[in-house]
């Protein structure tokens, strides 16, 4: 009975393509938008990936990692006395205008690391050597920085090892090109050392934007940080508790989260609104087919399982093809590298699960009807 099922559904091709057409794009736009929407987010987290260390300490008041509240020079002693502290650095962070050689002004995300250590420094370094961001006027630039659209301006190329720039009209002097995760606001990367960048940014009456730490051995982040935070009146965040705080922050000040939901929520109900409409018409063409099995002894029971399995079968075949769609678009997005997307197992899951109630949902249409047939339908003209 279930491969007649599966004739009746592949036997009108008109509806079959509608319906696998209809689930495809409410998948797509589903998967697709969730997928650019967690990668947005991951950019807003891009700090704690490009700069890593287990605790980060800042003002009292900051929520999320690309917040800046400066912090006096007197409070990374205090940060180093905490029982269990192994080290802490200073750490700058800022935007800051930076001219290329054609001398066009660019926004650059300036990092300064404690010259001593280097610690927080690029994961992945594609030419140079790091250690060189001791000497002065040096810097590390990202891919981003290093492209003929951004710092290269001007060149004809991409920025090469001993090509200058200025920030804040002080020269600056590539010694590596490292690659890093976006930043949220789409600023491109520049290391350099603390003692450096306190020279580049406008002077202020305290300069040091956070604190690295780390615990030392056999002592858990979690416990450090929250000794850091009771003793010093300081926030300590390990770094699943600030890439938590940031998320938060984000659902609760921006509008991101409430425009991508919108879309997805439409993706569901268009879902709905098509398949329902397509399933109920196919149901309607084979009323006869229907009434002439439950004339031969069909249960209710089994006709809506023949439903549920034909609705179930355009639901995983739509489901497919729109994923597929939306792993193009990723791919493609991730060769170009402007285009945030993130896909994780859960969503899709999530998206899946939509995507067979969309189908329940549509079949119930069919079942409802079919469940008030009459069998005697099968012998009227």
């Amino acid at each position: 009975m279930y491969l007649i099922a599966l004739k009746m559904l592949l036997g009108d091709r008109a509806k079959y393509f509608m319906l696998v057409g209809g689930l495809t794009f409410s998948s797509l736009l589903m998967t697709q938008q969730n997928g650019v929407f967690q990668g947005l987010l991951s950019w807003t987290t891009s700090h704690m990936r490009n700069m890593r260390a287990s605790i980060w300490v800042v003002e009292s008041r900051v929520e999320q990692v690309n917040e800046t509240k400066a912090l006096r020079d007197t409070d990374l002693n205090r940060v180093r006395s905490v029982e269990g502290v192994d080290f802490a650095v200073p750490l700058f962070q800022g935007v800051m205008k930076a001219r290329a050689p054609d001398g066009s002004d660019k926004q650059v995300q300036l990092i300064g690391l404690h010259g001593g250590t280097l610690f927080g420094r690029p994961t992945a370094m594609l030419e140079g050597d790091i250690s060189q961001l001791r000497v002065a006027n040096s810097v590390v630039v990202d891919e981003l920085a290093a492209d003929p659209s951004r710092l290269g301006a001007g060149l004809g190329r991409r920025l090469r090892l001993g090509d200058t720039f200025e920030i804040n009209d002080r020269e600056a002097r590539v010694v590596g090109i490292c690659r890093t995760d976006r930043h949220f606001f789409g600023y491109p990367y520049v290391f350099t050392s603390y003692d450096q960048a306190i020279q580049y940014a406008p002077r202020q009456r305290k300069m040091l934007s956070m604190i690295l730490a780390e615990p030392k051995a056999g002592l858990s982040a979690e416990e450090v940080a929250r000794r850091i935070s009771t003793e010093t009146g300081m926030k300590a965040y390990t770094v699943p508790e600030f890439e938590r705080s940031t998320i938060d922050w984000v659902w609760r000040n921006t509008g991101i989260p409430s425009s991508f939901m919108t879309t997805i929520i439409l993706g569901f109900l268009v879902g709905v609104a098509v398949c329902g409409q397509t399933f109920y018409s196919f149901v309607l063409e084979n009323l006869k087919n229907l009434g002439a099995l439950k004339a031969m002894g069909a249960s209710n029971g089994l006709l809506a399982g023949m439903l549920l399995l034909q609705a179930m079968t355009v639901g995983v075949i739509g489901f497919g093809m729109g994923l597929g769609l939306t792993a193009v678009f990723g791919i493609i997005g991730a060769q170009k590298g402007s285009l945030p997307f993130k896909m994780v197992p859960l969503h899709l899951l999530q998206s899946f699960g939509a995507v067979l109630i969309i189908c329940v949902l549509a079949a119930l249409f069919g079942i409802r009807k079919v469940a008030r047939l009459e069998p005697a339908i099968v012998f009227r003209g």
